[in-house]
């Protein structure tokens, strides 16, 4: 009911893809989303040559389901992680924070598929005038760095699926059946969930973090980084409370920088400090409110999507 191109570019059973979250889209939950019907992608932002190689290594024990490897271009050391990755099993390369025409045709030539995460309709057309497979249109209200322009989800996905033929995705804001019915609605192929899957019990970040997703309401998240890394979402602590009050006050990038340090997203999924690390999270964490598995997740999503398409039925004169 729910077959798209998404599905049979990528050779999966649901259009529902895991966004490549850094310190938690490890191993356990890039196989767990893909062995459901989805495509798990691994968040290798963090990760060294060796790590993703290891983690690749894992999840091909888990599941012989196709998986990808998310890969920020802004690293030095991208060219060397995407050799890791399609040597070690994937067989799509997410590609984000930099011009997909450096590697799309080298990748491809390897027989894997791309994805190139975008925030407007420019970016969009530049990732299909490389010949990226797909692009995944990210949302303001989507956890973690987002684009300049601040376009949601709702505005953005129509827009861009009349400029592309690129098949896209959508991205921000979803985390259910509703929210996954809605893309298509706008002319998106798929969708792509972070925030829904950080709340699994397969993530790897810590359990505060997680019961701190479960806990926040529709208000909880506060965007931090115009001056500095760029746009930013993350639900409010004491560390965002600090960085606004500074930004509000003028502080220049550097001082801001050093006030903040390095580590803050680790603090959070590592260590499980609320207070102080970077609890990166989209305004949709008001709707999540249990802790499930992916599958359930993925299950959940594709009944109470049949459900929403019958409740509307009757809505259509004959």
């Amino acid at each position: 009911m729910f077959k798209t191109e998404i599905c049979d570019i990528f050779n999966i059973q649901y259009p529902i893809i895991l966004g490549g979250m850094i310190w938690v889209g490890k191993s356990d939950l890039v196989a767990a989303v893909s062995e459901a019907g989805g495509l798990g992608l691994m968040g290798a932002g963090g990760m060294t040559i060796e790590e993703i190689e290891a983690e690749c290594g894992k999840v091909a024990e888990k599941t012989k389901k196709p998986f990808g490897v998310n890969i920020p271009l802004v690293r030095p050391d991208s060219e060397d992680m995407i050799n890791a990755a399609t040597k070690s099993g994937a067989s799509v390369i997410a590609t984000s924070s930099g011009s997909p025409m450096k590697f799309t045709r080298m990748i491809q030539d390897r027989g894997c598929r791309v994805i190139h995460v975008v925030a407007n309709v420019k970016f969009a057309q530049k990732s299909r005038d490389a010949g990226v497979d797909a692009v995944a249109a990210e949302g303001y209200e989507a956890g973690g760095h987002n684009g300049h322009d601040e376009i949601t989800t709702m505005a953005l996905i129509p827009q861009l699926t009349s400029a592309v033929n690129t098949p896209v995705i959508a991205a921000g804001g979803i985390a259910d059946g509703r929210g996954f019915v809605a893309a298509l609605a706008l002319g998106a192929k798929g969708i792509q969930m972070g925030t829904r899957f950080l709340a699994t019990h397969e993530a790897s970040a810590h359990p505060n973090y997680k019961e701190a997703i479960v806990r926040m309401t529709d208000v909880d998240t506060c965007v931090t980084g115009r001056t500095t890394v760029g746009p930013t979402r993350s639900i409010r602590n004491r560390l965002t409370d600090m960085i606004v009050n500074a930004e509000r006050e003028g502080a220049k990038p550097e001082a801001l920088f050093e006030m903040i340090g390095e580590g803050r997203s680790a603090m959070a999924c590592i260590d499980g400090d609320c207070d102080e690390g970077s609890l990166y999270c989209g305004q949709i964490g008001g709707a999540v409110k249990k802790i499930k598995s992916a599958r359930e997740i993925i299950d959940d999503m594709i009944a109470e999507a049949k459900m929403v398409i019958e409740s509307l039925n009757p809505l259509i004169s004959k």
